[in-house]
């Protein structure tokens, strides 16, 4: 089958090996990629709606498949999934042109390298106002089990990014994310920690731990009061690298911050995550 044959391809699709420290990559534009690999990052980690553009023809697509062929290093994840015009809750939700673009969202994705797609998308996934919670929260659970065989066919995993009730009213924490998760009951739908999300929400590292290597498969990272670089304000991520030490986490971490100058500070972020993250894995 065609994924199958991806898989063969794809080298990146493979579980990730060797320590967490080597597995830091950096959300950005893949025209960046040689910036984050002279700075020691493992990864790009892209846009859906704008590098997949899952409602554009393929020879529009096409480009960007072959920059990511080219690429220096690997798209292993991608967020921006779904624009924030397609609704997903409320009396406008259109789930089949969610599908549909799902469908081709998740071809281009095997077709890229790319195994884990983020969903945070918090315009579209909000509840309107006076739309019942219960409804609006059934509806993205019905909507995610139709998703998650479209994301197993083509061997990538989604994840549930939690957001900060500043940008979405709906699955503000880890724990809530897992809760929809073990309610979709999908092995290809888990959920992502984004610890600028957990630190502005209160949330501690016992989410982590609550979640486990079962449900957690991807990290993005930032510091809490502006989202800057790590290591710019000098946060400390050691109590939720330990959490990821003790479920034994194998995804990858990202690092989705705000850049005054990407090219100055790219290394100096990565070389903060792996610091802290030795201190934490040498204990």
């Amino acid at each position: 089958m065609l994924f199958a044959i991806c898989g063969i391809l794809n080298s990146y699709g493979k579980p990730p090996k060797g320590s967490l420290t080597e597995r830091i990559g950096i959300c950005t534009s893949l025209q960046n990629a040689s910036i984050v690999k002279a700075a020691g990052g493992h990864h790009v980690e892209q846009s859906i709606s704008d590098f997949m553009m899952p409602e554009k023809s393929e020879e529009e697509f096409a480009k960007n498949k072959e920059a990511a062929a080219a690429s220096v290093l690997p798209i292993l994840s991608c967020n921006g999934f779904f624009p924030g015009d397609l609704r997903l809750t409320g009396p406008n939700a259109d789930h089949e042109r969610a599908v549909r673009y799902t469908e081709v969202a998740m071809k281009r994705c095997a077709e890229t390298g790319v195994v884990t797609a983020v969903l945070g998308s918090g315009g579209a996934r909000s509840i309107p106002e006076g739309f019942s919670r219960e409804e609006g929260e059934a509806q993205f659970v019905a909507l995610l089990k139709r998703l998650g065989p479209i994301a197993k066919k083509y061997g990538v995993t989604i994840v549930i990014e939690p957001l900060r009730k500043q940008e979405c009213n709906f699955i503000n924490t880890v724990a809530e994310g897992c809760a929809i998760a073990r309610k979709v009951n999908h092995p290809n739908v888990r959920v992502l920690a984004d610890l600028y999300h957990m630190m502005q929400e209160g949330e501690g590292p016992q989410s982590i731990l609550d979640a486990g290597r079962k449900y957690l498969r991807h990290v993005h990272i930032a510091e809490k009061v502006n989202r800057t670089p790590p290591g710019v304000d000098g946060d400390d991520f050691t109590p939720y690298f330990r959490a990821l030490k003790k479920i034994k986490y194998q995804g990858n971490i990202s690092i989705e911050c705000g850049w005054s100058d990407f090219r100055s500070q790219a290394r100096p972020a990565i070389e903060e995550v792996k610091r802290q993250l030795k201190t934490v894995y040498e204990e």
